[in-house]
């Protein structure tokens, strides 16, 4: 079985989120668990995992709370294929746009990457060894040496002595600059593809192509580094199997592929609705099957669904996650709700997460030679605009303190390369100046704020 490295156990992993993500301990477990469970089902034997289904995640909650940030760290803290998607993006087969099967070609795309990097790991010591081969080949060529030469022995000794002398050379790094005339081979154009797009080919045409297609030779002139990433690059292609490395990415995807499926609300059509409607009601219809388990065929060859772990997000404010079809909606057994963001979240996101909005702008102005300093009353009174701001018009979570925080610093920003000071202490008269009036007027702070 081809699996990711040891995984990590659910309370590591809902500690690595929370170094980066507030609050919303629901969301963290419910995915901590799902991905360890992944570990625990290849530690059965092979009847058992066959019968062993995933538990599906359903994640419920207002925009900007953290639902895409737990699936974009999550995609950071493992090693398994995963994609995010946009569930509205698709549209019932017969409408025109993207059908639900492109989601897992994206996936096996995103395992064939993982893969890839595995395999050239794992042949680099051969690959360089070859590459330092072909250099020696160019920077000293064999004589042509009669074997009825008299001399033809000690041609051979101070060939191999200058060969011995330029590898010295090459693994100094001294050689590096030298000009060298390398044979490059050019492969095939990529194709352009019609409206139909390369995602719903049902076979690797580009690499059928590449095959039929002669390939034509030319010479470059360019530095023994520049020539070290070309060879080195041929050299991976040579060594590493497509056959192979296909079959482990279908058998990565297929057994440890995590799809994030946002905006799952919608795909829900509201009561008597036409047209788009219609179509949201189908694309809940094919995702069905791919839930369920089916076989999509890929370029690369067929993909079970079957143990693909999907976690489903959406605010569902106009519907409810009832509205789902109930086939769907069973196919998501694990649902978590997750919370409204406070006073007390907006100042622990500005200040505990390890990128949090503060540190980065501190960061950002540092490389201008201006430091700032947030002072603790300025973070409570930026998080207190945020948390108004979202209460009075519309609420869009911890975004709010991307646009306030952009204001805050907008004239510092611009002002920042010709600045003198060395630093600038932000105070709750700071923000307050910055911030008071624009915040006051509802109207102007939908657009600004």
């Amino acid at each position: 079985m081809n699996e990711p490295t040891q995984c990590r156990t659910p309370r590591e992993i809902v500690a690595e989120l929370d170094r980066h993500i507030v609050g919303q301990d629901a969301a963290k477990r419910a995915v901590a668990i799902a991905i360890r469970n992944r570990w625990r089902r290849q530690q059965l034997d092979e009847e058992m995992r066959r019968e062993v289904a995933p538990k599906n995640i359903l994640m419920i909650g207002p925009t900007g709370v953290g639902k895409t940030e737990i699936a974009r760290r999550l995609a950071h803290l493992t090693s398994a294929p995963f994609i995010k998607v946009e569930a509205s993006k698709y549209t019932e087969v017969g409408y025109y746009g993207r059908d639900v099967e492109s989601m897992i070609r994206e996936l096996v795309e995103s395992a064939l990457v993982i893969v890839r990097d595995q395999e050239r790991a794992a042949v680099e010591a051969q690959a360089n060894e070859r590459v330092e081969g072909r250099l020696l080949e160019i920077l000293a060529p064999m004589p042509l040496v009669s074997e009825t030469d008299a001399n033809a022995t000690a041609l051979r000794e101070r060939h191999e002595r200058t060969r011995e002398k330029m590898r010295a050379m090459l693994l100094a790094g001294e050689m590096e600059q030298r000009k060298i005339e390398l044979t490059v081979e050019q492969k095939a154009p990529p194709m352009m593809f019609t409206n139909m797009g390369a995602e719903q080919m049902d076979f690797d045409i580009q690499g059928l192509f590449e095959k039929v297609m002669p390939r034509n030779a030319s010479q470059r002139e360019m530095t023994v580094a520049e020539a070290r990433k070309v060879l080195f690059e041929e050299a991976c292609e040579s060594l590493i199997s497509s056959e192979k490395v296909n079959a482990r990415a279908i058998d990565l995807a297929e057994n440890f592929g995590i799809v994030f499926l946002d905006e799952m609300d919608k795909v829900v059509a509201t009561e008597g609705g036409r047209g788009a409607d219609v179509s949201r009601q189908g694309v809940q219809r094919d995702l069905l099957p791919i839930v369920e388990g089916t076989t999509v065929q890929t370029r690369y060859g067929y993909v079970k669904t079957d143990h693909i772990l999907f976690v489903a997000a959406g605010a569902f404010h106009k519907v409810s996650p009832s509205d789902l079809m109930p086939e769907l909606q069973g196919r998501f057994p694990i649902r978590v709700e997750l919370t409204d963001l406070t006073r007390d979240d907006f100042i622990r996101i500005l200040t505990e997460p390890r990128g949090a909005l503060t540190k980065q702008y501190a960061a950002l102005m540092q490389t201008e030679g201006v430091s700032i300093e947030f002072a603790d009353d300025a973070v409570e009174t930026l998080a207190g605009y945020a948390f108004e701001l979202n209460q009075k018009s519309q609420n869009i979570g911890a975004r709010r303190l991307y646009t306030i925080m952009e204001r805050l610093l907008e004239e510092l920003s611009f002002e920042a390369p010709d600045m003198n000071m060395g630093s600038v202490k932000i105070s709750p008269a700071y923000v307050e100046e910055r911030l008071d009036a624009l915040s006051k007027n509802e109207d102007l702070s939908q657009f600004i704020l």
